[in-house]
């Protein structure tokens, strides 16, 4: 430990950016200088809870005052590009939330900003860090499941439309459950298989009961039907230059049993991550196992803890943005092959 301090900014102070102060505040080498955001209620909260010093309204004028190292983008996926690419080119690290941009296009144009201001950008995947993720990952690295030929996600609610923020606006999130918790299954799936590049996408979108009003008792009820423009369930599936196929399904709404989950089919092998459930054969046997012991973290905390690590130190980051520009070129494959009926290549 140094006494070098990571001053640190906030793009977004709402409910996952204040998520992001929650656990940075924590760090004894972390100044949580300031934030903005269009809402008085999210600044006062980040001044009032989080300690952060100064607020500001307008981001531009935040990152013109203050002299910051890094920089957390926590705003809806529409602004993501804008505010990053700003923020990079202002002398700043960068932790953008999930998913990387509204679409791959976006994605490599902050890639690319990054790469000409000398800066880390890093997605904001936190499953990755997941204590499960990170034993199925060296496993799998270790050869003990063979070659992975067939990854299945599922990331479905029953009736999960968000009631709260813009996740329903296909113009500021790109699209729905996909794009919004699709993205987070897919990306430690993706992880776990040792990051293939993937090479086409097919897929299907239905839409059939956000854009009405709420007729059922749920957990998150009357969200805003009418400005509902997003699918409620989509599926898809990514072929990859290995050779190897990953299958997802995504939900807002659908009727079916909540599932977060995925599940693989290798060679010599497979693995469950929900009930991380090892199936293999063994002396003349199919034999199911799984490890006797697992740390306990928090791995959203342990997300933090990397990026600050990284633009701190210019630690090599398990998230970096091109496993975002990845991920974006699967999803946005998907919508587009549920857009035109056809298989997409991916470039």
């Amino acid at each position: 430990m140094s006494d070098k301090k990571l001053r640190i900014g906030f793009i977004g102070a709402g409910g996952i950016g204040r998520t992001h102060m929650r656990h940075l505040m924590k760090f004894k080498d972390v100044d949580l200088v300031s934030a903005s955001d269009i809402s008085a209620d999210c600044r006062a909260k980040a001044e009032q809870d989080h300690g952060v010093k100064r607020t500001y309204q307008d981001w531009q004028d935040m990152l013109a005052k203050e002299e910051l190292d890094a920089v957390s983008v926590c705003t809806p996926n529409g602004c993501h590009a804008e505010h990053t690419i700003g923020a990079l080119e202002s002398g700043c690290h960068v932790l953008v939330e999930k998913p990387l941009a509204m679409s791959a296009a976006e994605g490599q144009a902050m890639l690319d900003a990054a790469e000409k201001a000398g800066k880390h950008l890093v997605i904001a995947f936190q499953w990755r860090y997941h204590p499960k993720a990170q034993f199925l990952k060296q496993s799998v690295a270790d050869g003990h499941y063979g070659k992975v030929l067939y990854m299945r996600c599922s990331a479905l609610r029953r009736r999960g439309i968000p009631n709260w923020g813009v996740f329903g606006r296909k113009d500021l999130q790109g699209g729905g459950p996909l794009i919004d918790i699709g993205v987070h299954i897919m990306e430690v799936a993706h992880y776990v298989m040792g990051r293939p590049r993937p090479v086409a996408a097919s897929g299907h979108t239905f839409e059939y009961i956000g854009a009405r009003p709420c007729d059922v008792a749920c957990t998150w009820p009357n969200w805003d039907h009418k400005t509902y423009t997003v699918e409620d369930l989509a599926v898809g599936q990514v072929r990859f230059e290995n050779g190897a196929v990953m299958q997802v399904e995504a939900s807002f709404a659908a009727h079916v049993k909540d599932s977060w989950n995925f599940t693989f089919m290798g060679e010599k092998g497979g693995a469950d991550f929900e009930n991380l459930a090892i199936h293999t054969d063994e002396c003349g046997y199919m034999i199911d196992k799984t490890p006797a012991y697992l740390p306990q973290y928090d791995y959203f905390e342990m997300k933090m803890r990397r990026f600050v690590d990284t633009a701190l130190n210019d630690v090599p980051n398990e998230a970096p943005a091109e496993d975002g520009l990845m991920i974006q070129k699967m999803i946005d494959a998907i919508y587009a092959s549920a857009a035109t009926g056809q298989e997409v290549l991916i470039d």
